[in-house]
């Protein structure tokens, strides 16, 4: 029975997941594939997993697509997740309607290709009146990067005389980061068997519930966002009062 069939009698699923969607390399490689069809395999992945999110209300789903570090892999894998991620944004935009999901873009979109940085400003644009579910993907992003730009903006204000800086506050400087206005993440899911949080939303998840879980990402199901979702609940969430 899934976390949708027991909704009625569970509590309600976090406000805000966060994924690290790990293992496509070696889920691949375990079958003899190139990299570039693990890639095309944790799309599909994704598609189920935000689906399902959304069917379970959840309110915002942030997943990491590629990060400031994977630059370092082949050009061959780069541009294949390019292409995968292009294709999934020109099939959002022209499934918009009908799935009403609010995307969001976490990074530094300067360093993507023309046509893929119209694509993210078209979906994200295009879907600002939807409410139901919010959908950020963490591109070309860094966690210290988001921090640095976030200063850098915080500076340029100070520089023109529209902020002080004895006003900066951790509230306030959360204006400045790429995530301004979405709640911090209550849970973080990492799939694959590793256990670091490469450089993910440090910022945001001081005092998120973190799930290492090992299964890699093509493989990952709504049974495995249960069960991760199963283990939040047990957790005791003192945010350093006790």
């Amino acid at each position: 029975m899934s976390f949708l069939d027991r909704k009625e009698t569970k509590p309600a699923p976090p406000q805000h997941i966060a994924i690290i969607m790990d293992g496509n390399g070696r889920w691949a490689k375990k079958r003899g594939l190139p990299r570039t069809a693990g890639h095309s395999a944790g799309a599909e992945s994704f598609r189920r997993i935000a689906n399902y999110c959304r069917k379970i209300g959840v309110k915002y789903l942030t997943v990491y697509a590629f990060s400031t570090e994977n630059w370092k892999r082949s050009a061959e894998e780069v541009s294949g997740i390019m292409k995968l991620l292009g294709a999934y944004l020109k099939e959002a935009l022209r499934d918009m309607e009908k799935n009403h999901v609010r995307f969001c873009f976490f990074g530094d979109l300067s360093r993507l290709s023309p046509e893929l940085q119209k694509l993210c400003l078209d979906a994200q644009s295009r879907s600002s009146e939807y409410h139901e579910v919010q959908v950020n993907f963490c591109l070309n992003y860094g966690g210290r990067d988001e921090i640095v730009r976030g200063i850098r903006r915080f500076a340029a204000d100070v520089a023109v005389g529209k902020r002080q800086p004895e006003e900066i506050t951790e509230a306030l400087f959360d204006t400045y980061l790429d995530s301004a206005g979405v709640p911090d993440p209550e849970l973080v899911i990492r799939p694959s068997g590793e256990m670091r949080t490469s450089n993910f939303l440090p910022w945001q998840t001081v005092y998120s519930e973190f799930v290492y879980m090992n299964v890699l990402w093509p493989d990952f199901s709504s049974k495995d966002l249960d069960a991760a979702i199963e283990e939040y609940h047990r957790r005791n969430r003192r945010f350093g009062g006790a």
